[in-house]
């Protein structure tokens, strides 16, 4: 099942066909500038019943270089079979085209990161017919950004750079800067960098760093739900003292709040996930629902 980290990895580059010009310089890859980038059919299956998939193509023109054609791929892991994969789809997109092919591997962690920088030969002993050797972006070679103004010169490159660097050690500041930058944007242009960056970030423990900084720096969410989750994020830790009926009280409307964002994002919640939800005293578990529901495509991503 393809993950939400997955997609993001490589669908910001469908939504901004012309980051791969910066994510080449930031990569020290020279290659011209585009001067026209168009999203192709990724759908590269024979007429034999084995379906094959690129996650992203791209047709780039350059201005003084003609067109080349770019795959993008998001990998999560290392996987021998991939260069078997690789292969097939830069000959089949030359021999389709009748363009250059390049290939783009877009990786969370280091060792991924190097195993799919690695040029793999394909040929008889010592004479390659073929080398697939990937352009590789990855925590060991993306910017570490953490100035707000960065983000703000190039917010596609920085929500890429912080869903790469999901795992750092940085990552803390890297989301700060780019909630910070995001707070000046207008919501048609803010709102879906959020969303990417929380597919981006999946279950990594950053999603719930990016969560906290949602809630309490980007109140432009206006819905009901994200009013709730903002307000509960500011009072967060000031329910010492209070008496126990004020905290069961606060519990019962916690419960209500995770259900009533769970139906409104359509998701369907069984009887038996529903008593947990129901039952639940903790009211920073609960809490963690809530920022949860806000994103999530299931059930399963709520409560896991």
């Amino acid at each position: 099942m393809v993950s939400s980290s997955h997609e993001a990895m490589h669908r910001v580059f469908q939504d901004h066909p012309t980051l791969f010009s910066r994510v080449s310089q930031a990569l020290g890859v020279p290659l011209p500038p585009p001067v026209s980038v168009s999203v192709l059919p990724n759908d590269v299956t024979e007429t034999e019943p084995i379906e094959r998939r690129i996650d992203t193509l791209l047709r780039i023109e350059t201005r003084h270089d003609g067109s080349f054609l770019l795959a993008i791929e998001a990998q999560r892991k290392k996987d021998p079979e991939k260069s078997v994969s690789w292969s097939y789809y830069l000959a089949y997109l030359r021999s389709k085209y009748r363009l250059p092919p390049l290939l783009l591997v877009v990786c969370q962690d280091r060792a991924t990161a190097e195993w799919a920088a690695r040029p793999e030969p394909i040929g008889f002993c010592s004479w390659p017919s073929l080398t697939v050797r990937p352009i590789v972006a990855g925590p060991h070679n993306m910017p570490v950004i953490t100035d707000p103004d960065q983000v703000r010169e190039d917010l596609a490159l920085a929500a890429l750079a912080a869903i790469v660097h999901g795992a750092s050690p940085d990552i803390e500041g890297i989301l700060k800067a780019m909630s910070t930058a995001l707070m000046d944007e207008p919501e048609p242009v803010s709102i879906p960098f959020v969303e990417l960056i929380f597919r981006g970030l999946g279950k990594l423990p950053a999603a719930e760093i990016w969560s906290k900084l949602v809630v309490v720096d980007l109140d432009f969410y206006q819905s009901d739900f994200f009013q709730k989750a903002t307000e509960k994020a500011r009072t967060e830790g000031r329910a010492e003292g209070r008496a126990e009926g004020r905290a069961e009280g606060e519990t019962q409307q916690a419960v209500k709040d995770v259900l009533d964002v769970l139906a409104q994002r359509g998701i369907d919640v069984p009887p038996e996930a529903r008593e947990r939800i129901t039952h639940c005293g903790d009211p920073e578990l609960l809490h963690t629902w809530l920022l949860r529901a806000v994103t999530a495509t299931s059930l399963d991503e709520v409560i896991d």
